[in-house]
């Protein structure tokens, strides 16, 4: 395939680098990295204050969107005054003939919106499943009159929208060579992602106390009253949380075992989760893919996960972990005691198979081929 002249927009709720975008960061950096290593030409628009690790940035000033997450499925579409994603957008549209494919990794209405007045063919890579009726419709729209253009982590994350069968699926991937297999863990668990309400830490706590193992938690703090909610649990207090943790008066123990670590670059985490037994996954919503879970696989780390959205195609269920039944403490609990049934060398050999960035990289050239193969955006303006 020739070189392409690619801009990549980022994510509009935080800088990369910062965590603040989750999943999004270490997809668009394994994307770009693995792009610029088969000679296309990438540049990265992201908020100010972004790392683009060696790779040409363009930093935009204003203020940060808020997470689709953490709104309702009726919440209208809101963008603030001096928004970092309208200053995005139009970045993009007076530089787009400069590229041959736009690629936008913001899950916000405003992007799509936009898609049939840029001349420049633009692919969409959901990071989120369905979440509101506003992004469902706006999105749906786009995936009629530019087929082709939606791409997805998982099946599971396609199946929560109407429009699944216009979908296409990428599945993720990570640089297998800054993983290092470990056969010989140390007894204890980790849990890893953004601390916010919707990736359910307080099950994996409440089950690790059940299960009387250490848990060590690394990631980004994003709700800081979600944080201190948990710290209760280690303090003997029953914190208020939603009805969906699961989490009762006789599921929390007396002993302290949960420890932060804090967010880590990819090197510190790989040295940390390498050395785990396990991996606890726990969101309380449809994760589109998990990429913690082949983090995880690629240090030979089982990982224990509710059985929905991305985690559910990626773990193979008793031979590299275990699938619970969403939001099942106890469930998660049977799981820990069955960790030392995985063969850890098979969970690394399943991120070698099916989630290098190699692998990930010929799904996303693909794409973007196909996309430009059927572009009928000069027949739409």
């Amino acid at each position: 395939m020739e070189s392409l002249r690619l801009l990549l927009i980022s994510t509009p709720v935080g800088p990369l680098g910062s965590g603040l975008g989750g999943g999004v960061e270490l997809t668009l950096r394994n994307i770009a990295t693995e792009l610029v290593r088969r000679g296309h030409q990438i540049t990265i628009v992201g908020t100010k204050g972004s790392t683009a690790w060696g790779i040409p940035l363009i930093e935009i000033p204003g203020k940060l969107q808020t997470s689709a997450l953490t709104q309702g499925r009726d919440t209208p579409t809101i963008i603030p005054p001096y928004s970092v994603l309208a200053n995005f957008w139009e970045y993009g549209r007076q530089v787009q003939e400069k590229y041959d494919l736009i690629v936008n990794f913001a899950y916000d209405w405003l992007p799509f919106y936009l898609t049939p007045f840029f001349t420049t063919p633009i692919a969409h890579l959901l990071s989120m499943s369905s979440l509101s009726e506003a992004m469902d419709e706006i999105i749906g729209r786009v995936a009629i009159q530019f087929p082709g253009t939606i791409g997805v982590h998982s099946q599971a994350q396609a199946a929560t929208f109407s429009f699944a069968n216009s979908c296409r699926c990428l599945a993720n991937g990570i640089d297998l060579s800054l993983y290092e297999f470990c056969e010989s863990p140390q007894p204890w668990l980790a849990w890893v992602g953004r601390i916010a309400p919707e990736k359910g830490l307080e099950d994996a706590v409440a089950a690790c106390q059940l299960a009387k193992i250490p848990l060590k938690i690394m990631g980004v703090i994003q709700d800081e009253d979600y944080w201190q909610k948990i710290q209760q649990i280690q303090q003997n207090k029953i914190p208020d949380f939603s009805k969906k943790s699961g989490i009762s008066k006789s599921g929390i123990s007396t002993n302290p075992l949960i420890q932060y670590e804090g967010f880590l670059s990819t090197t510190d985490l790989q040295q940390r989760l390498r050395q785990c037994q396990g991996l606890l996954m726990t969101p309380h919503v449809v994760e589109a893919f998990g990429n913690v879970v082949i983090e995880a696989l690629a240090c030979g780390v089982p990982a224990i996960a509710y059985d929905r959205g991305g985690p559910s195609e990626i773990i193979e269920d008793g031979k590299t972990g275990w699938l619970v039944e969403p939001d099942s403490v106890s469930g998660l609990v049977e799981a820990i005691a069955k960790l030392d049934k995985i063969d850890r060398h098979a969970c690394r050999h399943r991120a070698e198979s099916e989630y290098s960035t190699t692998a990930m990289g010929d799904r996303v050239q693909m794409w973007f081929q196909d996309i430009l193969a059927k572009s009928n955006y000069s027949d739409t303006l």
